[in-house]
């Protein structure tokens, strides 16, 4: 089993070949509304499950969540609480540390068959599809690096370094599960209320503050989607 995500990669996570991916352009798409944590979790079991037998297609499962902390397996117990708040907490089986879900965000749930396609490095892949999709959306965003023996700095960042969207999937038997939470107008207010993928003072924006400062009006829920199909889509 590999988990990568605002952790580092794990050495077996493979690398990019310079070309498109494989399941790029043959990637479903399914739109959801807002499902609780749990209950998308349960489904996710059974989508994997349907890739792994084949009964299904690579797809890339669109909704969001109602207010939510989850943690990957290296999250410090200390960073899910500073302060009061009542937002549930839950463990979670992805990599990376603990990041937030809400309303007002979009969550993006892959769940690709890798067995046969070779090494296959799904998590900056699906880093340069969403810098190209904001870009579509008139929004100049990066990958960072992320320097020796320091926190893992995968997402999508503003070139001020506010991290714009998270990433934190699994891949076993060959089949990725979760997925990316990429901020569209959630109350960021949330993101206070504990330490976010094991940054301490790190800065989330959203795309309504990245337009409000352009002076152009925020892109919505459908417009957004579609940027984020057609990005990981066609990604290359």
């Amino acid at each position: 089993m590999t988990i990568v995500g605002d952790a580092q990669a794990e050495p077996d996570a493979g690398s990019t070949s310079g070309r498109a991916e494989p399941w790029a352009g043959s990637l479903e798409r399914v739109d959801l509304g807002e499902i609780p944590y749990e209950e998308a979790t349960e489904d996710m079991r059974g989508w994997v499950a349907e890739r792994g037998a084949g009964q299904a297609g690579d797809r890339l499962f669109l909704l969001s969540h109602p207010p939510v902390i989850t943690y990957g397996q290296r999250t410090d117990p200390a960073d899910l609480r500073q302060g009061q708040h009542d937002i549930p907490v839950l463990p979670v089986d992805r990599g990376g540390y603990a990041t937030y879900h809400g309303p007002g965000q979009l969550v993006g749930y892959l769940v690709l068959d890798l067995r046969e396609r070779g090494p296959a490095d799904v998590v900056r892949w699906l880093e340069s599809g969403l810098v190209r999709a904001l870009g579509e959306l008139g929004f100049t965003a990066q990958r960072r690096p992320t320097p020796p023996g320091a926190s893992s700095l995968v997402g999508v960042w503003t070139a001020d370094e506010r991290k714009v969207a998270s990433i934190g999937m699994r891949i076993r038997h060959g089949i990725t599960s979760h997925g990316f939470a990429l901020n569209v107008d959630p109350d960021l207010r949330a993101f206070d209320q504990f330490t976010v993928c094991g940054l301490p003072g790190v800065r989330m924006t959203s795309l309504r503050e990245l337009a409000a400062e352009q002076g152009v009006a925020a892109p919505g829920d459908p417009e957004v989607r579609d940027a984020v199909f057609r990005a990981l889509r066609t990604s290359a």
